[in-house]
């Protein structure tokens, strides 16, 4: 995904220089350095980290790239052809298939990227946490509710730097929506529509996937057990998920995050991108109720089409707001009557004079007519280094991310707890202190989950 540069240039429009960027966490960096663990310390701006990857293949690969301006001193991947292929380019880096075995090893690294299928994330990143290393992990940033709570109360404990990888969030656009919403651009805003078009996963009817070119129309597991390819390592592979034969319907590629016992559909995943925009530009937490609905819960797949609305109350100076999210065939009723522009993708606040729609890269307030003299504030938000960069930057020295585990905790979190409110079928009634919803115990088999022989989270 797109990245904003790693080096940017003073403009007309209020974009920093790296210099004053660095200036201005130059005050935060120095506090936080002060109770920083050694590792920290020892690591100067013009010293590299040496740096463990923990997923080497596909999304692991691009993380890799963006890192690659440090030691990679070990690899690890389940697949022995992602392995090697990531050993080539870094020859020097001790090889692991089991990530396990490389934290017997932790003396040697300063650094982990978790890049594995998202039911290890949490296995990955734990560990590390626990030896103070730094961690950049993919997204979503636990497998369930439960998780992401060990993860951030985890990070919460050590002055290590933590990065969630929603790359989008670096890129200048989300902080002028953000700007503009924090200054009441649209006056108060009582409700948020965000909706993604991907269409993968648990498809109601066979018509429906002719259409969305999605052939995941199986009623149950696959009863036939395929040929393990050459080289994977299924048994690491699975992990903590509950056992079962190999199959071509989980791997390669993305096919595995349809799937309940390793992912969690669209939800979790672009929601991390796009509801990142409403819970940072609203100062969003823990909701208060959870409802959704969509196509009757399919017990092995995550549906293609859902949506789910969250009721937020008020927050520093903030109103309650309402967050509705919706995916595959879903949309909010103002793009299905054509009154906002139809953007395959987007995120709408709609605010009490006005409103204001954005995606990636772009935004617009609306009805345009009437905000044809608007004065947008100053850029107030600094330009990032680059998601990665600014890891990196802050791994060194102490400086701030802007989607460390605390941020990205709660917000994982309330992803994960959309698809539980499908899941159950029913209001929940969220009480985030307790981890739990008093209203539908049947939740808790959702909220986490017990782990194959052998592994354990603590």
């Amino acid at each position: 995904m797109a990245q904003s540069s790693s080096t940017p240039q003073t403009s007309a429009g209020g974009q920093i220089s790296r210099r004053r960027f660095l200036g201005s966490t130059a005050v935060i960096a120095g506090a936080w350095a002060a109770g920083a663990p050694s590792l920290a310390q020892a690591a100067g701006p013009n010293e590299k980290l040496n740096i463990a990857i923990i997923g080497a293949g596909g999304r692991g690969a691009a993380n890799t790239q963006d890192v690659a301006s440090e030691n990679i001193v070990a690899l690890c991947d389940v697949s022995e052809d992602n392995l090697n292929a990531a050993a080539q380019r870094f020859p020097q880096a001790k090889k692991f298939t089991d990530f396990r075995r490389l934290f017997d090893h932790a003396n040697d690294i300063d650094a982990v990227v978790v890049s594995t299928c998202e039911h290890t994330h949490a296995f990955a990143t734990l560990p590390a946490l626990q030896l103070n290393k730094h961690v950049y992990c993919e997204k979503p940033l636990t497998h369930n509710v439960w998780e992401a709570r060990v993860i951030r109360e985890a990070a919460a404990k050590t002055k290590v730097a933590t990065q969630m990888g929603i790359q989008i969030h670096a890129l200048d656009n989300y902080r002028r929506v953000v700007e503009l919403v924090q200054a009441q651009a649209i006056g108060d805003v009582h409700e948020v529509h965000v909706w993604v078009s991907r269409a993968w996963g648990w498809q109601a009817t066979e018509e429906e996937a002719r259409r969305h070119g999605d052939i995941v129309t199986l009623r149950e597991l696959p009863a036939a057990t395929d040929p393990v390819p050459s080289g994977l390592h299924w048994d690491l592979w699975l992990g903590p998920a509950p056992e079962r034969p190999f199959n071509n319907v989980y791997v390669p590629g993305p096919k595995w995050y349809r799937w309940w016992a390793f992912g969690n559909g669209t939800m979790s995943d672009l929601g991390s991108h796009w509801n990142d925009l409403p819970f940072w530009a609203l100062k969003l937490r823990a909701p208060l109720t959870i409802s959704a609905k969509g196509p009757p819960p399919h017990p092995e797949l995550a549906p293609a089409s859902m949506q789910a609305t969250y009721e937020y109350g008020p927050r520093e100076g903030m109103p309650a707001v309402s967050l509705t999210w919706y995916q595959g065939v879903n949309k909010p009723d103002l793009w299905a009557e054509g009154k906002i522009p139809k953007w395959d993708s987007g995120v709408l606040f709609v605010g009490s004079k006005g409103l204001l729609l954005s995606d990636y890269t772009r935004h617009v307030l609306l009805p345009e007519q009437e905000f044809a003299d608007y004065v947008r504030p100053d850029p107030s938000i600094p330009t990032s280094l680059g998601h990665h960069a600014e890891w990196i930057h802050a791994c060194k020295t102490g400086a701030p991310t802007t989607c460390n585990f605390e941020y990205s905790g709660w917000l994982t979190e309330a992803n994960h707890l959309g698809n539980v409110a499908y899941r159950v079928g029913k209001t929940l009634h969220w009480d985030a202190a307790a981890l739990r919803c008093p209203n539908a115990p049947e939740a808790d088999q959702y909220l986490r989950r017990e782990y194959r022989k052998g592994w354990k989270l603590a």
